[in-house]
């Protein structure tokens, strides 16, 4: 394991998931300590793609300050930045909105976290849904355990396509910093690079195999061959390039740029009448049964749900209709318009690859942003 002394600063991400956050964070040249994950199955992909990091599957509910850095294997002083996306299903406007979702009081836990480990500066993302009104007073109690001293940037909500990604997914980001330790920071953290402009589905999903054979339902079926986009275009360089030190799974980064192999691309086994009216879709439209969407080359992707765990139900998220083929997009499909990289292993079952990528932080969107805190770090 790599030592936590690293020249690099040090940062822990909370609700760590899938690792958009962590992937972000590492690209912006943040040396990822710890990830806090309770989902083992998250945890199990984070583990492949970040194997230096120290991934503890602990509930944020019940963990100390103190607990977490020891566990960090971090010096009090030491954590530059505290990272992560609460859950947000009790926030969302198309979940049930519910206020007393106990998931709710996650944002709470993640400032108290801020407050007991005091790190340089903090950045929080959420659904839109949690600047509602019925929200306000759960937000001020949530930011009101934070010293005093720390200096609150006005949430802001971000678009992922303004920064270079294939889709609109939008959250809200809230940012706070120790001035001893952090330059001023103002709200322009949050404005996309000059001259970044969205990249269409179409783009996104170049290179990736079109004719997926609904077959392909276990791991081993899943790893496909990859044409390399090539050329030098931001996105070229974010979806198949830019590895940091460190990070990646042996198997999957050399099943990428030795082999040209990526993991993900699971077939989707339709009824001969869904395939036949997905067909017969344009592009833009919805189908009337499943409320799938069918993606549009030129266009861009809406924000991909997640589904629900098996504490919750276990139901599948309603996924998005190839541009051209009569079937849903696949895990794969779905991590370019979210941002990953091909060589990032994703999980080993259908349902988990998509629930993680649903509930993602975009990693571009992270990268950026972290990258304009990075430069202002004293």
């Amino acid at each position: 394991m790599r030592s936590a002394m690293s020249d690099a600063p040090q940062i822990v991400d909370l609700f760590a998931g899938g690792g958009g956050f962590s992937l972000g964070a590492a690209r912006a040249g943040f040396n990822l300590a710890a990830s806090v994950e309770i989902d083992a199955f998250a945890n199990e992909t984070h583990g492949r793609n970040f194997p230096n990091c120290r991934h503890l599957e602990l509930d944020v509910a019940g963990l100390t300050g103190s607990e977490l850095l020891l566990a960090a294997g971090l010096k009090k002083g030491q954590l530059t930045g505290l990272i992560g996306g609460p859950p947000c299903q009790g926030f969302s406007s198309i979940g049930r909105r519910d206020p007393e979702d106990s998931r709710n009081s996650l944002f709470g836990h993640f400032m108290r976290l801020v407050s007991q480990t005091k790190p340089a500066f903090f950045v929080a993302e959420n659904v839109p849904g949690i600047l509602h009104e019925r929200n306000k007073e759960l937000i001020a109690t949530a930011l009101g355990q934070l010293p005093k001293y720390y200096k609150l940037l006005p949430s802001t909500k971000i678009r992922a396509s303004d920064f270079g990604a294939a889709t609109t997914r939008t959250r809200v980001f809230f940012v706070g910093y120790d001035p001893a330790k952090c330059l001023s920071l103002t709200n322009e953290v949050f404005d996309p690079p000059e001259g970044r402009s969205p990249t269409s589905v179409g783009t996104a999903l170049a290179g990736l195999p079109i004719e997926i054979d609904p077959a392909w339902q276990r791991d081993e079926q899943a790893w496909r061959v990859v044409t390399k986009m090539g050329g030098n275009s931001f996105f070229y360089s974010k979806a198949q390039n830019e590895l940091p030190v460190g990070l990646g799974d042996p198997f999957a980064v050399d099943a990428f740029f030795e082999r040209g192999y990526a993991s993900g691309c699971f077939g989707t086994r339709h009824a001969d009448a869904i395939a036949a009216r997905y067909g017969r879709l344009r592009a833009g439209e919805i189908d009337r049964i499943s409320k799938s969407i069918r993606l549009d080359v030129s266009g861009l992707c809406p924000t991909l749900r997640a589904g629900t765990g098996s504490d919750k139900g276990s139901y599948q998220a309603v996924r998005p209709i190839h541009p051209t083929q009569a079937r849903v997009i696949t895990p794969r499909e779905a991590a370019r318009l979210q941002g990953f990289p091909d060589w990032f292993a994703l999980h080993g079952t259908k349902w988990h690859g998509f629930r993680q990528l649903g509930n993602s932080v975009c990693p571009i969107v992270a990268e950026d942003v972290l990258t304009a805190i990075h430069a202002r770090l004293k």
